[in-house]
């Protein structure tokens, strides 16, 4: 086990073309965005935020007409439709217990105790954790349904209610 929490002979890379880091194993030249079996969640959760989390682009908004551009905070449970993430590669929690922990997030959130791109960095089930949440720009068809009209029905500051999709519960932060 390294510091990084990844098992033995495996390292975080950064992809040039997605501007997102990913896991390598050099010996057997895998490559994947999910961390592989046997790392530990909390060491990886702690090395991702210190090593890759950077700061958010911005862009002006009058280059995206139509799109608006949100962060998320996804938890993810058993029943979501691809039930890993890079914290865990099996998750194995009941919905009622990831809205249990969303609730909590979303409780810090309101109360100015921490901000969504602050919990995303570390608690996110979504590989844009390593971006703060921040989904960058979208527009009408690009995300599931119920995340687009909870998104775009947000004025910029706001933070959704949880949202319920086939990828897990979601808050949502609309930045522009």
């Amino acid at each position: 086990m390294t510091e990084s929490g990844l098992p033995f002979g495996w390292e975080v890379r950064h992809s040039n073309s997605k501007n997102l880091p990913y896991y390598f194993n050099p010996d057997t030249k895998d490559s994947r965005w999910e961390p592989p079996a046997d790392t530990n969640p909390e060491k990886l959760k702690i090395y991702m935020a210190a090593h890759h989390s950077g700061p958010i682009s911005t862009a002006a908004a009058g280059q995206h007409d139509g799109k608006i551009r949100a962060a998320h905070l996804l938890v993810k449970h058993r029943e979501s439709r691809r039930p890993s993430s890079w914290r865990e590669a099996e998750i194995t929690r009941s919905k009622d217990d990831a809205m249990e922990i969303i609730k909590g997030y979303q409780k810090q959130i309101k109360s100015g105790e921490t901000s969504l791109g602050d919990l995303a960095v570390s608690e996110s089930d979504c590989s844009s954790a390593r971006k703060r949440g921040d989904l960058g720009w979208f527009g009408p068809g690009d995300m599931q349904k119920e995340f687009e009209e909870a998104s775009f029905a947000l004025k910029p500051g706001e933070t959704s209610d949880v949202v319920e999709t086939a990828s897990g519960l979601h808050l949502i932060e609309r930045l522009a």
